[in-house]
């Protein structure tokens, strides 16, 4: 006989997509901070050199 009531692990599947989905996007935002932040110090390095 199939059991009755709620389905068996989808509140516990929900969470953890929702989780990694939080991981993923953490990773995601970081990694484009640092490229920004790169790309300002390179810029700024330029500057310096031009000036000299």
């Amino acid at each position: 006989m199939a059991k009755t009531g709620r389905d068996k692990n989808t509140k516990n599947k929900a969470k953890h997509s929702k989780l990694m989905d939080q991981k993923i996007n953490k990773k995601k935002e970081e990694a484009k901070l640092r490229k920004e932040r790169l790309k300002a110090i390179i810029n700024k390095a330029n500057q310096a050199k031009d000036e000299k």
